[in-house]
Formats: C-alpha cells, structure tokens, sequence
C-alpha cells in the first residue's frame, strides 16, 4: 500500500495542539493535504489552527475541541466532519497523558492506593482511541473510495519495556493495552476483504519532548530548549512519514541516547523474562540488574555489528 500522506488527502489528527500531533499536522501540511485538528486545549489548539492554515489557505484546515474519554462527543464531531468532508484518508489517534497518583504514601504503594489515578489515565489513553475507532471506522469502511487509509495509533516503548517508577505503572500498562489492540486492529482490517485498503500502525516514540514534558502548544522548535538526548517532536513526524512509506506496523523511533540497536536488545530482554522465568522486570531488579546491563550492551553491540 502506498502512503496515504499525499497532496489533497485528509488527515484526522488528535492531541493536535502541541508535541506530536502538532508536529505530524505540520508536516501532513507541508504535504498539500487537508487537516482535522482534534485537542482538548481549546486556547492552544485555536493557534494551532491558526499556524497551519496559514501555510496554505486553499486547503481545509478545520479544529474541534474534544475531550478524547467522552464517547458521545466522539460521535458528535464525527456527524459535524461528516459534512465537511468526503474522506479520511489518515487517522491518528495521539492524544495521551501521564498523570501522577495522588495520597500521603511516598513509597512503591502509592499507585496502588489511589483508583483515580487509573480510571483517568486509561479513560484517556485507552478509551480515547477506543472511542475514536468506535467513530470513525464506520466513516472509514463506508467510503466508495477504495483507496489506501490508515489508521496510526501512538503507543510508546515504556508499554514495552516496563521501566518501574512512582508514576508509571498505569501510564506503562495503558500504553501496553494499546500495542495489543493495535496489533488486533492490523489483523482483523487485513484479515477482511472489505477493510484490506486501511492499514493500522502502532507509533512508537522514543524520548521527545512533548507536552507531556512541557513543550506546550503549536511551537516554533528553533526556540525550544530541551536536552541535548531528546527528539524533537519533528522528528517524530519523520519517521511516522518513512514508516508508512515503507508499510511498516511498529514504527519504533530512536533517539539521541538510544539507537535502535539498543532499543532492540532492551525489548528482547524484557520479553525473555517470561521465557527464562526471571523475576518480572528483572532489569531493573537488584540481584539482576547488573547482569541485564551486561546482557543489553552486548546484544546491542552484536546488532550493530
């Protein structure tokens, strides 16, 4: 199949005010197609609207506020694109958060006393996708244009690799639920005669600096300062495009501390607990550790030979 980021194709993009989203919604931009601009920052997503129309008034360039947790909202702004526009071509479900637990507890327990912590984060970072598949894949399978679509969902390497950590362990499990689904969604649209045109893939980013980290609203990357490891989120977008050039399901982005050698060896070693009856997240485990370091670096340096 071939890509779908293509002059006068539309794009449906959520999480699109800032980081990633801003970033694939430049780029799509810069790729003569038409955008759909979804983010709940109404104040920033407004200048991002804003930003991208100005880079080529003929073409669509239209924003709606949306909480991705509300199903119904879902529907409804789906019902207000349907009379805007004919097709989706690409979808990209990117919106996502980290959110920390809240309590008096400082030790490993603490996300584990506080419910709300959960609920908020995979009514965001699963249910939001969810919702938007709910909506949007009966626009995408009744369309008469049998042309390629897609359909990008971003995960991340921590629903992967697993690291431990206070905040972690919802934000990591949600992002290990997406890579499940997403892996079914692939099967199941290629698996069905009637839905082999649209392609799902599974958006791995590596260290960016997002809105999550405080790289906030449409911004101009030539005046962000971030550390000197991180991807800007441009780059992101980059890889996204070569991805889906090449057809690619995990589309797994380096960055500039971790090359994808490394990135390789840390994920099969993290599979391998399994295998080899480690004890779970035996890279981070003091007994452990050390080895799992030794292990890493020398697999990564074999890959890269």
């Amino acid at each position: 199949m071939q890509s779908v980021i293509q002059p006068q194709k539309t794009a449906l993009i959520t999480g699109a005010a800032s980081g990633v989203g801003y970033a694939i919604a430049k780029l799509c931009r810069s790729k003569g197609m038409h955008l759909l601009l979804l983010d709940i920052d109404h104040e920033n997503l407004a200048k991002t609207k804003a930003a991208l129309a100005e880079l080529n008034s003929s073409l669509i360039t239209e924003a709606f506020v949306l909480d991705v947790a509300d199903a119904a909202l879902w529907k409804e702004t789906t019902r207000q694109i349907a009379d805007i526009v004919q097709d989706i071509d690409l979808v990209v479900l990117n919106a996502g958060k980290g959110y920390k637990p809240q309590g008096t507890d400082t030790g490993r327990l603490k996300p584990w006393l506080d419910g709300n912590y959960w609920e908020k984060t995979f009514n965001t970072n699963v249910r939001g996708p969810l919702n938007g598949l709910e909506a949007l894949l009966p626009v995408l399978t009744a369309s008469k244009n049998k042309a390629p679509k897609s359909i990008v969902i971003t995960g991340s390497k921590q629903g992967i690799t697993n690291p431990p950590g206070a905040g972690n362990p919802a934000y990591n499990a949600s992002k290990a639920a997406i890579k499940n689904l997403t892996e079914h969604l692939a099967f199941d649209l290629r698996s069905d005669p009637a839905t082999e045109n649209i392609s799902a893939h599974l958006l791995i980013p590596g260290w960016t600096w997002t809105g999550l980290m405080g790289n906030v609203g449409p911004t101009d990357e030539a005046e962000v300062k971030k550390p000197s490891g991180a991807w800007y989120p441009s780059q992101v977008a980059e890889e996204l495009a070569k991805g889906l050039e090449t057809g690619a399901f995990y589309i797994v982005c380096p960055d500039g501390e971790t090359d994808p050698a490394l990135d390789q060896a840390r994920m099969k070693w993290g599979s391998e607990d399994v295998v080899e009856g480690r004890p779970a997240l035996s890279r981070w485990e003091k007994n452990w550790k050390n080895r799992a370091e030794e292990a890493i670096q020398a697999d990564a340096r074999t890959r890269r030979a």
